[in-house]
């Protein structure tokens, strides 16, 4: 279970509780049941490289970093020097006591994921960078895609499965939100090969990262539904390289953002150019 003190949601406007997305407990109890059995981690790993690669061409060494994760344990092993904090609604960080913050394969679970980032960002000293790495886009989008059609079919009804992910541009717009300069959105997608849609929920289980929402179906789904789903995955997402095979989709999506400071490079005035867009582009014309 998790440590993380949950406050209640509240509409300042009504004093009334807000609507909430995701629900903390049963996304805990997901994580634990992931610890539990041996670990799907394969995601984390590539978040890790990725991220690796992106701080080496950063090329600055980082003294005090923290990293927000909902898996202290693989991040604590991988980096013992970082402190590692839950990604509670509430983050456990000082404010300006770091000079690097990771937030590791986490944000999509965040019921605001702006204040996420506002409260990193506070933890930064000025020039400290905060990178990010959630699950985005086009995720699991061929499992949203088979389940919603097989409940639609069998059921005549549809109650929500999959995670609602945010896109890059949306993503990469709450860095300036949240304070930060030079903001940098990026992803890599992730095409995984399954043997059927069984196996693919089975990996899921080992992710912690199946149904928390607020609003799921608090029963067991239907047999005939899943049966159904794995149909039309068959059909519709096959792999192509191996027919007999599914795939599955994970858009990972990686922010990167600057704590404000005076030695950082500023864009220029709106307005303050030498030279208009139309008279460069002639010029190169010319000089080509």
């Amino acid at each position: 279970m998790t440590s993380c003190q949950i406050p209640p949601q509240i509409n300042p406007a009504s004093q009334a509780p807000a609507s909430q997305l995701v629900d903390r407990s049963a996304l805990a109890q997901r994580r634990a049941r992931a610890l539990q059995a041996e670990p799907v981690d394969f995601l984390h790993r590539v978040a890790l490289d990725e991220m690796q690669d992106r701080l080496a061409e950063v090329n600055r060494p980082f003294k005090d970093m923290a990293i927000v994760t909902g898996f202290p344990d693989f991040w604590r092993a991988v980096m013992p020097e970082a402190k590692v904090v839950e990604d509670c609604p509430v983050l456990d960080l000082q404010p300006a006591s770091h000079d690097l913050v990771l937030h590791a394969m986490a944000l999509h679970w965040a019921e605001d994921p702006v204040g996420q980032l506002v409260q990193a960002a506070r933890a930064l000293r000025p020039d400290g960078l905060l990178l990010v790495a959630t699950l985005g886009g086009e995720t699991l989008s061929e499992l949203r895609d088979s389940l919603t059609r097989a409940e639609v079919e069998v059921t005549s009804g549809l109650s929500p499965r999959v995670l609602p992910m945010g896109e890059i541009r949306d993503l990469g717009a709450l860095l300036p939100r949240a304070g930060l300069a030079l903001p940098v959105a990026d992803h890599l997608r992730q095409s995984v090969s399954y043997r059927n849609f069984f196996h693919l929920a089975k990996d899921l289980r080992g992710m912690g990262e199946t149904n928390a929402l607020a609003a799921r179906l608090r029963q067991p789904t239907r047999r005939d539904v899943l049966l159904r789903a794995a149909e039309i995955y068959a059909q519709d997402h096959a792999d192509p390289a191996n027919p007999d095979r599914v795939l599955a989709t994970f858009d990972l999506i990686f922010l990167t953002g600057w704590a404000p400071s005076d030695n950082q490079q500023k864009p220029l005035r709106p307005g303050s150019a030498k030279m208009s867009l139309s008279e460069a582009l002639a010029s190169k014309r010319k000089d080509a």
